[in-house]
């Protein structure tokens, strides 16, 4: 049966769909021999001989879910042309072709999910969808109630206002001069707590994601990595479509 040509690459664990677009839009897709440069080509991924960058795409493959726990100074991607370490460097015995959900900067660590499934990614990772994401963040100084309240409400990025934000109080050390806050933020602007933060003069020293939706790193160590439980997956996709749900009732 004939899919949009994103679609099927997703599914084979190219990557995500809009990462799939881009590398159609690029000319680096063919199907048949041809290159398939324009977004809403179809094909058939049982009859057609579909590649990217002229190797042929796996046709069907078991789909993978894994959680690591990232460390700081570490690349979120698959490959890095300085050869600087990436995530996938940490994960063993998986013969897929995974990539990570999101972004997690070089300088923050923690939860990070990867995966092949283009259509789970998509909907993690979807601006509509909404997925809570929680973090603790070690900040320079005290910021007082006032300065979290206009994060909580939202504040003015260069890309926009953000959406409202949790935030409160997990520890005071007044001898570093810093303060340790845990946010919980619904969207995934690139470096956006730490911008955040600047934006109202208290800069980020440390950054560590604790949670991911209904997802913790309990037991889980630094630089390791696990299975998702099926349970584990489906919840995930279901406070996605809630999530999107109550967006459009508020629309």
């Amino acid at each position: 049966m004939q899919e949009r040509l994103q679609k099927v690459l997703a599914e084979a664990g190219i990557g995500s769909r809009r990462k799939c677009e881009e590398l159609i839009t690029a000319g680096r897709v063919s199907v048949n021999g041809q290159t398939a440069n324009v977004l809403g080509t179809k094909a058939d991924p049982d009859t057609d001989e579909i590649a990217v960058d002229g190797k042929p795409i796996r046709k069907s493959t078991a789909k993978v879910y894994l959680m690591l726990n990232k460390p700081k100074g570490v690349i979120t991607s698959i490959s890095d042309p300085e050869g600087r370490k990436v995530v996938t460097d940490y994960i063993r015995g998986i013969d897929q072709r995974i990539y990570p959900v999101g972004r997690l900067d070089y300088d923050s660590e923690g939860l990070l999910l990867l995966t092949n499934d283009g259509e789970f990614a998509q909907l993690m990772t979807h601006p509509s969808h909404h997925v809570p994401k929680t973090y603790l963040a070690t900040v320079q100084g005290t910021p007082h109630g006032d300065v979290l309240d206009k994060l909580r409400a939202g504040i003015k990025l260069d890309d926009g206002m953000t959406a409202p934000a949790e935030i409160e109080y997990y520890d005071i050390d007044p001898d570093k001069k810093e303060t340790v806050l845990t946010i919980t933020i619904h969207e995934g602007r690139n470096r956006q707590i730490r911008r955040m933060f600047e934006a109202v003069s208290y800069p980020v020293r440390k950054l560590k994601r604790i949670q991911y939706g209904s997802l913790d790193l309990s037991g889980l160590p630094r630089g390791k990595f696990r299975h998702l439980t099926s349970q584990e997956v489906n919840e995930l996709k279901q406070s996605a479509v809630k999530s999107h749900k109550i967006q459009e009732n508020r629309l």
